[in-house]
């Protein structure tokens, strides 16, 4: 239904968004996420959704935010790809049906489709294109005055991180939602354990330890015909201008975890990495190997491992150790200083994905106004630190890390797949990659 159309209301979904019944806020107890069934007091309480980037993540997060409580409605699509946004549109429809109202005119692709979407009749924008996109398209979306969710990370470059934090101001100015797919921070079970161990169940944390190591991720080969710009967005996972190298784009959830725990930031990374089976020329120019020393103001060290090769040990967790026992985070368990189970916190607690809509939509319904912008720019500045310190072999300080005018990742002046990208490669058809103690990352 148009905006314009819905006399009978009295007032825009806008408005509606901005404040919610009695009935509603008094029907949220505490703990509770789902939306009360009570009706909303006036108007149309219909959320309009836009999605930006429709590849597997976007596809999802769009079906998440639908499964949640209370009408929801996707109109409105855009990506870079034709074929994607149309794969995702069919996805879409056959899981939620009459709830996807995205006609022909309302589907728009190309680099500019972003201003498209975010000039249609929606209440909320969902961010999900491969993050270099990212500061763009949230400074966008404040200036369009839209609630919004967008992926992780949130920028692969300090500059990016800074503008992402600058629009956050705004956003709260404007009294935007801004949430941010650090899931974790929605489960209960992460949320239960991070705050026994700030309550003291193992005492001063002295040293934490985070991994994502796995297998890797999906290669798409080139076509025939492919400019090197679409080759490289069809594989932005292995362009830093794109993705910031796994150490950003996957092992940020674990980092962050630690700084949850910590209430900070590290203050100085040093750190390795290389390429050792990942050497191709189907793999761009990221590492597939990261360790990280990260060591926060207290002296409290994180040891951070992040790697993709297949056949090897795999563990994506995150634990911490104090002076009185140790915490297994991910596995949600507290042991004692004889590493004698204490408390555990059982079966189910998980399904982060989806919660984090459920938490994201009833709080709009409830009137509330939640902000994870500064906590996604930090983690993900905490994870550029990472790859700065590995990339160039050297010690690597906070505050230059996040003030470096280093931008690797130029997306404002991109506007075809004719136009060329920051990184080429050689005759041989290889990528160069970072040589520490050669590479500048400030």
């Amino acid at each position: 239904m148009d905006r314009k159309t819905n006399a009978s209301s009295g007032r825009s979904r806008r408005e509606f968004l901005k404040t919610s019944s009695a009935s509603i806020a008094a029907g949220l107890a505490a703990g509770q996420l789902a939306v009360a069934k009570a009706a909303f007091s006036g108007g149309d309480d219909t959320i309009r959704i836009g999605l930006i980037g429709c590849g597997g993540r976007g596809t999802g997060a769009a079906a998440q935010a639908m499964n949640t409580a209370g009408p929801t409605k996707l109109v409105a699509m855009g990506d870079a790809f034709e074929d994607r946004l149309q794969t995702s549109l069919k996805n879409l429809q056959r899981q939620h049906g009459q709830k996807v109202d995205v006609p022909p005119e309302r589907q728009f692709v190309g680099f500019d489709a972003y201003k498209k979407v975010l000039a249609c009749d929606i209440d909320l924008v969902i961010l999900a294109t491969p993050p270099g996109f990212r500061p763009l398209h949230f400074a966008a979306a404040v200036d369009a005055g839209k609630h919004i969710f967008m992926e992780k990370p949130v920028a692969v470059d300090a500059p990016g991180v800074r503008k992402i934090l600058e629009a956050n101001k705004v956003a709260k100015e404007k009294k935007l939602a801004v949430a941010v797919g650090l899931q974790r921070h929605h489960e209960p079970r992460y949320i239960e354990t991070i705050k026994r161990l700030k309550d003291g169940a193992i005492g001063d944390i002295v040293l934490a330890r985070a991994y994502w190591n796995g297998g890797g991720v999906w290669v798409r080969p080139r076509k025939p015909g492919q400019t090197e710009m679409e080759y490289q967005m069809r594989n932005w996972y292995y362009f830093n201008w794109l993705c910031g190298d796994h150490i950003v784009e996957q092992h940020i959830h674990n980092i962050d975890v630690i700084n949850w725990l910590k209430d900070a930031y590290p203050v100085t990374a040093q750190g390795q990495g290389g390429r050792q089976v990942r050497i191709g020329k189907d793999y761009g120019e990221i590492y597939d190997h990261h360790f990280v020393e990260f060591t926060y103001a207290d002296g409290t060290k994180m040891l951070s491992q992040c790697r993709h090769i297949r056949n090897c040990w795999n563990q994506v967790a995150e634990f911490a150790h104090g002076t009185k026992g140790s915490a297994d985070i991910s596995g949600a368990t507290i042991r004692d200083a004889k590493g004698e189970t204490v408390w555990r916190f059982g079966r189910g607690g998980g399904g982060g994905h989806q919660q984090e809509h459920h938490d994201l939509f009833a709080a709009l319904r409830a009137g509330k106004i939640p902000n994870e912008g500064d906590y996604g720019a930090l983690s993900t500045m905490t994870a550029i630190m990472g790859r700065m310190a590995t990339y160039s072999g050297k010690v690597i300080e906070w505050d230059k890390a996040l003030n470096s005018e280093l931008v690797i990742s130029p997306v404002e002046k991109f506007t075809s797949f004719d136009d060329t990208p920051p990184v080429l490669p050689g005759p041989d058809g290889m990528y160069a990659c970072a040589l520490p103690g050669i590479t500048r990352v400030l």
